[in-house]
């Protein structure tokens, strides 16, 4: 395609004054006019010059040469065809009074019109095609060479060719500008395509400058991006109709209040009415409201994290606000408007509540968040999260009773090296299992969007739980070398958050794919705990030929890297008398004590040689993975640690819990609590809606509703089963 890149410049022409001449009928040099003349009349944009384009003559190019006015508008007329009236036409209107009235030009003739710039083509002027040149709106500026393109069309926005991805394809120039939403202020819309995200210029005034625009003259003529997606997300609206047309109820009551839409806050909404709806969160913030409102020592309660979390425990579960909204006596029958409509009356729903304070409070420095920006659900949630614990700790709150407990739990890693088939465990502590769900195609529908299969749940998390391989500097050979990794619930938690990942990169930009997920209500997760370690057979084999009992055979392999029989016989007979190791205990399973094995007795008596104890020389080598340099370097740091407290891997110590949270105790069973979709391309775009089971009168026992903002409705099972194939978020409660 075509491409100009002095585009840009357009932007300081100026209109032509009311006693300003416009020369658009015919040459001002010769009689070559718009309609004779097959080439038209080309029109200078900036003195309103009309100049022919015959080859004998060409007027327009002696014009611009001699004043070097980079911009026309070539102009084209044809006399349109006469039709001859036939009986089925209307006839012409009667004269009703005496006067002369002059046909309009626009009824006698058709017009074409071509922007062309003569500092691209100096001789004959390069035509700019109207879907490059975009002129009308959604234009956006390069700020490295100027260049002027449409933007990508936006979801239920505006439109775009995605001229502007283009040029950056082409160049590699990465910052735009959104030229409509710059203001005298020096704000705009700012947006790199490295990154794939807006941005912010606090120097866009002097940037633009360099293409002759001032930011003091500019007045805003679009809106802003942000401005675009809050108005989407107010209009937008998953279907509150069930399959056969008819309204779903709207339910009101305690825990059946809504949450107003604050622009871009659906996000934040589906999370907080999940979260209030678990009975720890429940009893953390709503019996206690009014106790906190009048002992909180902070000096507003709107910097208080507290008497926010209560504010909105108060909210959405008192009832207080859970009502439908006034409504005019005048309200009219949905079929009085469409005879297609169902014959349930309209549904009145509920204002809801405002979460503006607490969205300030929890969004404060953050770079996102803070924000009126979509944004994406999980990423809050482990925002929220890290808000109420950092907040605890500060203040020294919820010492006895952390909600946020409730989701924690630990993922022990697995890594064996490939050739001296030592193994390292590791434990890291999450509140989210963010699941890969495989894509396969099956083809398209009659829309031409592509079709996937359905993938279950369990198989998501057989694909998280499996081994792979990959590259690793194994401490033991000294070299990289390949080793393979298996990840295992070490913990489970109490409420167990399932982020399921259905997006790929589709030219760098997240897109999401709509997959199918067979989401069951139970979920049993006992094949996903790790088991005892494994050892090797044939060093087994050689220790038990010896004597030595089982236990102790399987805990002198383990201490010394599963490696060989003659390692773990000089550390049996270094710890038969130790008190420090209980050598007859039972063997805990793999990695849920400790993140390493128990250190190899000749590293221990290294550091013992430097002075320090044995129990000292064994914690640090935990503490730093078996490195004996870093663990040098610990005991230094940790002058006041006799090692005493420090459990080795064969311990007989019960991982009821550790500090990763959860518990390992089995069986892991869970039943699905709730579950929120997202209706959209993007994390970062479209719209978040949750459903939750509830048990309650108001709907008629247990039964699952849908909060979608303030409206709140008794969700049928059809849309359940269907919406719970495309969720974003899965939450279950541990039975």
């Amino acid at each position: 395609m075509v491409t100009c890149g002095h585009l840009v410049e357009i932007a300081r022409l100026q209109l032509p004054r009311l006693s300003q001449s416009v020369h658009r009928e015919e040459c001002t040099q010769c009689f070559d006019n718009q309609q004779d003349h097959p080439l038209g009349i080309d029109v200078c944009l900036t003195c309103f010059n009309g100049g022919c384009l015959g080859k004998e003559r060409h007027h327009a190019r002696t014009h611009v040469h001699k004043t070097g006015h980079g911009f026309s508008l070539n102009i084209k007329r044809k006399l349109k065809p006469s039709a001859n009236r036939v009986d089925e036409e209307e006839p012409p209107a009667k004269m009703t009074k005496l006067a002369i009235v002059e046909d309009r030009d626009e009824d006698k003739y058709e017009f074409k019109t071509v922007l062309k710039c003569w500092k691209c083509e100096p001789e004959n002027g390069l035509e700019i095609p109207d879907a490059m040149a975009d002129p009308h709106e959604n234009l956006w500026l390069c700020l490295t060479c100027g260049s002027l393109g449409c933007g990508r069309q936006q979801y239920g926005g505006l439109g775009g060719n995605g001229h502007g991805l283009q040029h950056y394809q082409e160049t590699r120039h990465p910052i735009s500008v959104k030229l409509g939403t710059i203001t005298p202020e020096g704000n705009a819309d700012i947006y790199c395509y490295i990154c794939n995200d807006a941005k912010q210029d606090p120097d866009l005034a002097a940037h633009l400058t360099t293409f002759g625009i001032n930011v003091q003259t500019q007045t805003k003529t679009e809106k802003s991006m942000t401005e675009l997606q809050i108005e989407h997300n107010l209009k937008f609206d998953f279907s509150l109709t069930d399959e056969s047309g008819k309204a779903l109820e709207p339910v009101f009551g305690p825990g059946l209040t809504g949450l107003s839409n604050l622009g871009n806050s659906c996000y934040m909404a589906s999370v907080l009415q999940t979260v209030f709806s678990l009975p720890v969160f429940r009893q953390r913030y709503y019996p206690s409201a009014s106790t906190h409102w009048e002992t909180c020592t902070e000096t507003l309660p709107a910097s208080c994290v507290d008497c926010q979390m209560h504010k909105l425990a108060d909210g959405l579960l008192s009832g207080r606000y859970s009502h439908p909204r006034p409504t005019s006596s005048g309200a009219s029958h949905p079929k009085e408007t469409n005879p297609l409509a169902h014959d349930s009356p309209t549904p009145i729903f509920q204002e809801g509540v405002r979460p503006s304070g607490f969205k300030a409070l929890i969004g404060k420095g953050h770079e996102e968040f803070s924000t009126m920006r979509q944004q994406d659900s999980e990423e809050f949630f482990t925002h929220l999260l890290t808000v109420l614990r950092r907040y605890a700790k500060k203040t020294g709150g919820m010492l006895n009773h952390d909600p946020t407990e409730v989701f924690a739990f630990g993922m022990e890693q697995r890594l064996e090296c490939g050739e001296c088939r030592r193994v390292r465990y590791r434990v890291d502590g999450t509140d989210v299992v963010s699941v890969p769900v495989p894509a396969r195609e099956t083809g398209k529908n009659a829309e031409g969007r592509t079709q996937y299969a359905e993938v279950a749940l369990g198989e998501c998390l057989d694909i998280l739980t499996g081994t792979e391989a990959l590259e690793y500097t194994c401490p033991g050979c000294q070299k990289r070398v390949i080793a393979t990794k298996r990840s295992r619930f070490a913990t489970f938690p109490q409420v167990l958050m399932v982020h399921a990942k259905k997006f790929q990169l589709v030219n760098w930009v997240p897109t999401k794919l709509d997959i199918p997920l067979n989401v069951s209500d139970t979920l049993q997760l006992d094949q996903s705990a790790p088991g005892l370690p494994q050892f090797n057979e044939a060093a087994m084999a050689q220790l038990e030929a010896m004597g030595f009992p089982t236990i102790r055979c399987q805990k002198a392999l383990l201490a010394t890297g599963n490696n060989d029989a003659e390692a773990a016989m000089e550390w049996l007979f270094a710890h038969m008398e130790d008190p420090a190791t209980d050598i007859d205990a039972p063997i805990q399973a793999a990695g849920s004590g400790s993140s390493a094995p128990e250190p190899s007795q000749e590293q221990v008596s290294m550091l013992s040689e430097m002075g320090f104890t044995h129990a000292q020389a064994r914690k640090a080598l935990r503490e730093t993975g078996g490195d004996a340099e870093r663990a040098v370097e610990w005991l230094f740091s940790h002058p006041d640690d006799n090692g005493e407290d420090a459990a080795p891997s064969g311990s007989s110590e019960t991982p009821e819990s550790s500090g990763t949270g959860g518990s390992a105790e089995l069986p892991a069973r869970y039943r699905l609590k709730a579950f929120i979709s997202h209706k959209g391309p993007s994390v970062h775009s479209g719209h978040y809606v949750a459903h939750i089971r509830v048990e309650d009168a108001a709907v008629g026992g247990e039964s699952w509703v849908l909060f979608n903002d303030e409206k709140v409705v008794k969700a049928d099972e059809e849309s359940v089963r269907e919406l719970k194939k495309l969720a974003y978020l899965y939450v279950y409660e541990r039975e």
